[in-house]
This record gives structure tokens, sequence and C-alpha cells, in this order.
């Protein structure tokens, strides 16, 4: 991939995963809004009762067990043939896809619909996450991650916002003709810019990058952190925007949205900074700090009522309406997560780009770490969703932050016996 200006090629994979971004983040903020207006109730299937928490854990659950099935196929087709063109044909998909969204009108569409952007998502994710570390250097992969991570949580917060707002005025239809449309400028970009990718790797890289000595290391820390990151980010916007009966703050859409904005935004900004410092300083550190600072905050979710008690937090402001008391320390809240978890990101992901080069299986390795995610991202939301419907809201995060502390305690002590005591410090 020589022939392009590398700077040229950077910038429009940035713009495919601010889209990516931008349609992830507008269907988590419209979350709340799907719960309310579709009213998911207990129904019985095949003499079995489903109990209406299982079905509000299924919106999410759907989405990640599609993603679970595409991993494998669209991470061997990117080492196996050209990732751009893999990359093009996803991103058609998802133009049809976000199209879709207006025409749901049951829990049972919306999740179906939900799984079709799984595997749009997933794709998007993994070619142009593999194309970066492509083109990168060794030296730099850390933070050429940073940055287009940092382009998708950009996406974020102009999503975020973006969609309460037009919701708030028009509804859902507006809001997915703009993710349409935006599907179709990365697609016409990519193909214009990107450079066809020469790279092809015979046979299944997979089996070998599954019992490299790294990854294997890694995996002990992430494994757990997916049921953290996927039960607290998920549940942060429908704690705020649920109905007060079902444990949650009953704010508006916008206000939900700027829940979510504030962990994206500090999460941007830091990425910008982080990556730079992985590649000096080593991986793991981040890894095992970030992660475990993430659960401790999730835990403290819970005291958000007590905090704005105190502080007499309940207030109106424009465009959000009047606030419970519980509202802005959930924001502050909510933005420490995304800067102690703009740490962790990308020095995790640029461990697995290093394997995957040095092993000639770039978008396995990044197929892999999606697999590890997904056992998380899959049950993480049917326990929260069981936990909010049966025991409280407030559980939900005390058990996610748990699962974070479970997971760098894991890390710590397989990379300790691996690669010696040092290595939190050296690896």
């Amino acid at each position: 991939m020589n022939n392009a200006d590398p700077r040229s090629q950077f910038w429009a994979l940035y713009l495919t995963r601010f889209v990516e971004g931008f349609g992830f983040i507008t269907l988590l903020t419209l979350l709340p809004t799907y719960i309310n207006t579709l009213d998911p109730q207990a129904t019985t299937v095949l003499g079995v009762t489903v109990s209406a928490g299982f079905v509000i854990g299924m919106y999410t659950t759907g989405f990640t067990l599609a993603q679970t099935v595409a991993v494998v196929p669209l991470a061997w087709s990117g080492d196996r043939f050209d990732k751009r063109l893999v990359l093009l044909a996803v991103l058609g998909v998802g133009a049809g896809v976000y199209a879709l969204f207006p025409l749901v009108d049951s829990s049972g569409s919306f999740i179906l619909v939900r799984a079709l952007q799984g595997f749009v998502v997933t794709g998007a994710g993994l070619m142009t996450l593999s194309l970066v570390g492509q083109i990168a250097s060794v030296g730099s992969r850390a933070d050429k991650i940073g940055k287009a991570n940092a382009a998708a949580f950009a996406a974020s917060i102009v999503g975020s916002l973006g969609a309460g707002a037009i919701y708030d005025a028009v509804g859902f239809t507006p809001v997915f003709g703009i993710i349409t449309g935006l599907m179709v400028l990365a697609w016409v970009t990519m193909w214009g810019v990107l450079d066809s990718d020469s790279t092809r790797v015979e046979g299944f890289p997979f089996s070998d990058l599954a019992v490299n000595r790294r990854i294997l290391t890694i995996s002990a820390f992430r494994a757990p952190y997916a049921f953290a990151v996927t039960m607290v980010r998920t549940w942060v916007p429908i704690y705020a925007g649920t109905q007060l009966a079902a444990g949650g703050l009953a704010v508006g859409a916008t206000a939900v949205a700027v829940t979510v904005t504030a962990e994206k935004a500090t999460n941007m900004v830091g990425q910008l900074f982080t990556g730079r410092l992985s590649d000096a300083y080593g991986r793991s550190l981040f890894v095992f700090a970030g992660g475990g600072t993430y659960g401790l905050i999730a835990m403290a979710i819970p005291l958000a009522p007590a905090i704005g008690g105190v502080l007499g937090a309940d207030v109106t402001l424009p465009l959000l309406g009047e606030l419970p008391p519980a509202y802005l320390p959930l924001v502050g809240i909510s933005g420490l997560l995304g800067v102690v978890d703009s740490f962790r990101e990308p020095a995790s992901m640029a461990l697995f780009a290093d394997e995957g080069t040095d092993d000639g299986g770039l978008a396995s390795s990044f197929g892999l770490r999606e697999l590890m995610w997904r056992p998380g991202s899959v049950a993480g939301p049917l326990i929260a969703g069981w936990l909010m419907v049966e025991v409280s809201m407030a559980s939900v995060f005390y058990v996610g932050g748990a699962f974070a502390i479970v997971g760098v305690l894991a890390f710590l002590a397989v990379l300790a016996n691996n690669h010696g005591r040092a290595a939190l410090t050296t690896w």
C-alpha cells in the first residue's frame, strides 16, 4: 500500500471510523427511547415465559450475537483477500441497514435490524483498524490507532447530541437518513483514496494466533472486562432515560445524549495523547491502570443521587429541562469513565496489532480481540437486564464494576507468571 499519500489514507480511514461510531452511538442513545416506545412485555415462546428483562437484554444481545457470528468470516476475508474491497462491501450493506430502522415497529423487528447493524459495525471496525495498523509503522501504531478511535468518539459526540435533538424535534426517520448518507460518503471516499491491499495470508491465521503467548495473556483481562464495559456503557444511558418506575432518572433524549457524550468526549481527547504514551512506555501498565480504575468508578454510579442531594444538583437547564439531583453527578462520573478508558483502549489494540503483524494475520488478530469480547458483550446485557428488573438499577453497576476488577487482577497474575514480575512496566 505505497502509492497514495499515507496521510490521506489515514484520514480516509478516520472518516470511516467516524461514520461507524456515528451509527453505533445513535442506537445506543435512542435505546431507552425504544424501550419506552416499544414497551417490551413478558411473553411466552413455545410454552416458556420470556421476561421483559430478557427482551430488554436482547435489544443489545441480538446486536452482539450477530457480531460474534460475523467476526471469523470477516477477519479471514480481510487477511485472505483485499481489505479495501471487504470494507467497501460492508459500508454498502450498512447504508441499506440504517435505512431499515425507520420501519421498526416491534421488539422482534428491532432486534433483527440491530443484528444486521452488528454485522456492519464489526466489519467496518475490523477492516479500518487492520488497515490503520498495516499502514502505520510499529513505533507509531498505538498513536495512529488512538487517533482512529478519537474519530469514532468524535462521531459519538456529534451523533449522540444530534440524535437526541433531532428525535425530540421530528422523530426517528431523519436521524437514520443522515446515517445512511454518511455511509454512502464513506464508501465514495474509500473508493477514491484508499490503495488496494496487496497482502494475502494463506491458511487460517486464527489457529496460530489463538496460542500466541501475549494474546493469551491479554485475554485474561479482556474476557471479564467485556462484561464490565458492555454493562456499564449500555446502562448509563438506560439509567438516565428510563422511567422512574424502572429505577431510571426519566430525563429526555437530549439529556440522555449528554451523559453518553461526556464519556465519549473525554475518551476522544485522551486517546489523542495516550496512544503516543503507550508507544513510548509500553502497553500493559496502561491496560492494568485504566481497566482497574474503570471498575472502581463504575461502582460509584449508584452514589449519584446521594452526591446530587448533598450538592443540591436539581436544576432546570435550557434544552435539557428539569433535571433530578442525580443527573449532573452521573454526567461527571460518565466523563471520568471516558478518561480512564482512554488509557486502556489504544494500548490494548496496539498489542493485538503488534502480534498480528508479526504473525502475518492482522485482521485475524483483531478478530480474536473481538471474539474475546463476545461472551461478555452477549451475556452482559442479559445479566444487566435481569438485575435491572429483578434486583435494582444500582446492582447493574456494582456487578459491572466487579467484572473489571476481576479482569485486572487476573491480568496481573497471568502477566507475572508468564512474563516475570517486571512485565507490568516493561511489556
